[in-house]
């Protein structure tokens, strides 16, 4: 570990614990905007780990999922370093946003461009300030507006380190995802840094069983690296299930929707999963699923035109023991009196 880390030319020695805003750029009305970063730096070396979250401005779920890591006491005798940044989009979060003004996605403009568009400059900024500083990450993000998804993980396994660090995180779900251009996992695997990305709920909403489900699993991914200590676990850990392949089921026709099968669920192929109709009720079309699986990703507006991704259904070996453990899983956040976060 070096003995200081610097961000934004501020020094954290180890052992302190400091908040830094990340300047960015100026609005037209010459209102600065500025990335806001708190690094806990333990005394003893170990990882530096970035959790980060908002990178769509309007997914807010992460943010509360870091404020509460922020508040933990065992935070006090951590291992490495932990920067955390709640909120990576600042333009998109105050507009309740999932884009930057110029329009662009920031999580397909990495690792930006000093000179290119904002977008590009706030991207070379979070990497060349936050990232390349880290050997570890993990961002977390939402569904978009008018949808919701079951809390799972994202990530590219072919990566040993990566692997192991989702089967820490503990989600009901590990979908095998390839890297997009432009996205912050490409860009970090560029770099060698493994990341996962969570993704949980719906924009614009909080979901307290999202939320228990991303805090837990970044503690989780914590221990397992040593950065917190390991705690004996009175219960066996959870079976985790991958998905090699997911795939979205489109509206068949425009109309309003009636849904048949709710996140979590298991479908069968053939199966009505949903119906689309007329307002006078007088004509309907069902919606069938393509193959067998679990209902990851769902719709939540029910007016629909024909086209518009309905359900996202991710494929598995054992599909009745991944929906088991999902329906066991929800069961468990549901009745959590907060022991398992216990400091």
């Amino acid at each position: 570990m070096p003995t200081s880390l610097v961000i934004a030319n501020q020094k954290i020695k180890p052992g302190e614990r400091k908040v830094i805003n990340l300047d960015v750029a100026k609005l037209y009305d010459f209102t600065e905007m500025t990335i806001p970063v708190e690094v806990v730096r333990g005394k003893k070396e170990g990882p530096i780990l970035f959790v980060s979250a908002a990178v769509h401005g309007d997914e807010i779920n992460g943010v509360e999922i870091i404020r509460r890591l922020l508040c933990r006491k065992s935070l006090n005798s951590i291992k490495g370093t932990l920067i955390a940044v709640p909120i990576v989009n600042v333009f998109g979060f105050n507009n309740k946003s999932r884009y930057l003004p110029d329009r662009r996605d920031l999580n397909r403009n990495f690792p930006g461009s000093e000179t290119g568009s904002l977008t590009a400059q706030l991207a070379h900024v979070f990497m060349t300030e936050i990232v390349d500083k880290c050997t570890h990450g993990i961002d977390l993000h939402c569904a978009a507006i008018n949808r919701a998804n079951l809390p799972q993980i994202r990530a590219c396994l072919d990566d040993e380190e990566t692997q192991r660090m989702a089967r820490a995180f503990r989600s009901p779900v590990i979908l095998h995802s390839e890297l997009r251009d432009g996205s912050l996992r490409e860009a970090t695997r560029a770099r060698n840094i493994p990341t996962l990305l969570f993704e949980g709920g719906e924009a614009l909403r909080f979901n307290e069983k999202v939320i228990k489900s991303g805090l837990e699993g970044v503690i989780s991914v914590m221990r397992d690296i040593g950065m917190l200590r390991a705690v004996k676990k009175k219960t066996p850990p959870r079976e985790v299930f991958v998905a090699r392949s997911s795939h979205w089921i489109r509206a068949p026709h425009s109309g309003i929707l009636a849904v048949k099968k709710s996140l979590g669920d298991r479908v069968r192929k053939g199966q009505v999963i949903g119906v689309v109709s007329d307002p006078f009720g007088k004509e309907s079309f069902e919606i069938l699923a393509k193959r067998t699986g679990i209902i990851i990703g769902i719709a939540t507006l029910p007016l629909l035109n024909s086209g518009d991704a309905v359900f996202h259904v991710a494929t598995f070996e054992d599909v009745h023991a991944v929906e088991e453990h999902v329906d066991l899983y929800e069961e468990t956040l549901a009745t959590d009196d907060g022991a398992r976060f216990m400091d």
